[in-house]
């Protein structure tokens, strides 16, 4: 048995005092609104509640998609660090996380703590002012399972060589320093990015950007493993897994972008359309690009030509026309692939190459939002009309808002990283890695492809691929 130290101690008893302070917090009657406001839509409240699973999904979507790609001797340690998240800060945003976000707002940069300290009020507030018909409640679970998913799309990153307890704490201070803040800025209506102009529909500088320049920084401050030093091609550990994983995302995008509608509407339907047809697309830009360069049409190739799509659509969904979103997801593709070509030219080691899919794909999602963006499309009053359509300074306001979400998000999370490396041992032990983080990290094996045989008394393992 391991041995009990002070820093094995701590998480425990955070969650034990959260929990007992969880236990003096009174309820609260749901609000009922009066004659003056809108009243609820049950249509619009079902299809955010579906929507709210269907982003859910999207975790261990995100899981298999990854636990897929790398090798087999750290599946189980990548998959768990993408879903703990639901854990960590499924407990977080409910303490502090949804008030720093949309509370009210101090200065457009971060929301005030003490709105809705451990949901206190949100029973009982009048709803969202931009998703008036639905209850507060509804969308702060809504939102609740984006602020879950992008810690985890970190994972693919620095997979392979970060410790658990490690990437545990950057996930609690990614969601307090970096979501938290840059949610708030672009969603908020007092937020800065909002006052500014910014417009992003489901999370392309919220989810994507941050995630993807922590993505990374984690690389950078990690460095490399020892496989990529040495240039040794390591095959994924379960195809199938990967495309598992690519359904489960592509299906609760869904959810994801159409969700953001916040109710059952037109703006819905064409978010719906454009996540569909964009991902469709990408899926085949990639491949078909791969092809062109020499290589064969394979399936990791359309899986993560499919994700990038998805992703490079997110913020512009809602705004943009379903013809558009062929280009959208095409010129996505393309620049994500050739992004990830000179990625893997470098000594840059990221593992799955979040910063070039993710990153990237959501830098062009929202310059492209600031090209296709037409009012005919959202009926928004004072809403996002792109270059295309004559309005040249709302693109440079995307652009703007890009790099400003860009420079912090990668300045923070390397502080963060560098934050945890000098109280924490950040990267496993040489032995550790070479033993693989499954069996050093967790005591857990996959053992998917292989025989166990009994040789005399023992059992022992016998490659079956």
């Amino acid at each position: 048995m391991r041995k009990i130290t002070i820093k094995s101690v701590i998480p425990f008893t955070v969650l034990i005092v959260l929990a007992l302070a969880a236990a003096f917090i009174t309820p609260e009657a749901d609000y009922v609104p009066g004659a003056a406001d809108p009243q609820y839509s049950t249509s619009d409240m079902a299809w955010v509640l579906i929507s709210t699973a269907l982003v859910f999904l999207m975790t261990p979507g995100l899981a298999f998609f990854y636990g897929g790609m790398v090798n087999r001797k750290n599946v189980i340690s990548t998959m768990i660090k993408s879903v703990v998240a639901a854990g960590i800060v499924g407990v977080l945003w409910i303490v502090i996380g949804f008030s720093l976000s949309f509370g009210d707002s101090i200065g457009g940069f971060i929301g005030d703590p003490r709105t809705f300290l451990f949901f206190k009020g949100v029973k009982s507030h009048a709803a969202w002012p931009l998703a008036n018909t639905i209850p507060l409640t509804l969308f702060a679970l809504f939102q609740l399972m984006f602020a879950i998913i992008t810690p985890g799309l970190v994972v693919g990153a620095v997979a392979e060589r970060i410790r658990f307890t490690s990437y545990v704490l950057f996930i609690v201070l990614f969601s307090l320093l970096i979501y938290a803040p840059v949610a708030h800025w672009s969603w908020h209506p007092q937020g800065f990015l909002a006052l500014m102009g910014a417009w992003d529909f489901a999370g392309g500088t919220v989810v994507h950007i941050t995630a993807g320049c922590a993505a990374l920084a984690g690389a950078l401050v990690l460095k490399r493993r020892k496989s990529h030093q040495e240039r040794t091609e390591i095959p994924p550990a379960n195809v199938p897994y990967v495309l598992i994983g690519t359904g489960l995302l592509w299906f609760g995008w869904f959810g994801f972008n159409a969700g953001s509608a916040v109710g059952a509407s037109p703006l819905a339907v064409n978010a719906f359309g454009t996540t569909s047809t964009a991902a469709s697309a990408a899926g085949l830009a990639w491949m078909f690009f791969d092809v062109l360069k020499g290589k064969k049409p394979s399936v990791l190739g359309f899986c993560i030509g499919a994700v990038v799509g998805l992703v490079a659509i997110t913020p512009a969904a809602g705004y943009v026309g379903i013809p558009q979103s062929i280009i959208i997801g095409t010129v996505g593709a393309i620049i994500s692939n050739i992004a990830v070509s000179i990625k893997q030219k470098s000594r840059l080691d990221d593992t799955l190459d979040v910063f070039p899919c993710h990153g990237i794909g959501g830098m062009v999602g929202m310059l492209m939002t600031g090209v296709f963006a037409n009012q005919l499309v959202h009926g928004i009053k004072d809403g996002p009309v792109g270059w295309a359509y004559g309005n040249f300074p709302f693109f440079l306001t995307q652009l703007k808002a890009m790099l400003i979400v860009v420079v912090y998000s990668f300045t923070v999370s390397f502080l963060i990283f560098k934050f945890i490396n000098f109280i924490l041992p950040i990267r496993v032990s040489a032995a550790d890695e070479e033993e693989g983080l499954d069996a050093s990290q967790h005591d857990e094996k996959y053992l998917q492809g292989t025989l166990l045989v009994k040789n005399g008394g023992n059992l022992e393992e016998k490659d079956n691929i």
